[in-house]
């Protein structure tokens, strides 16, 4: 049991160093092009429309550095 707590406090450690360090990640419905691909009829592979859900830059706000900036907007809000 203490094994477990030890693991997943390395890995909660890993990934807020992760996101402070690199808060960005690569689009998930693009995977990082800024546009979708999508297949000719012969076959080969064509550019497609821009990702609408990064806005054609290709990157992401990770999960955990929007929680750190949710948090961080309201403590700042709050002490003001």
């Amino acid at each position: 049991m203490l094994a477990v707590v030890f693991w997943l406090i390395i890995i909660t450690l890993g990934y807020a160093a992760l996101c402070a360090g690199a808060p960005f990640g690569r689009c998930r419905r693009c995977r990082g092009f800024g546009f979708l691909i999508h297949k000719a009829r012969s076959g080969r592979l064509i550019r497609g429309k821009n990702c609408r859900r990064c806005g054609a830059s290709g990157i992401r706000l990770r999960l955990g550095r929007r929680a750190w900036n949710f948090w961080a907007r309201a403590h700042r809000d709050s002490n003001r």
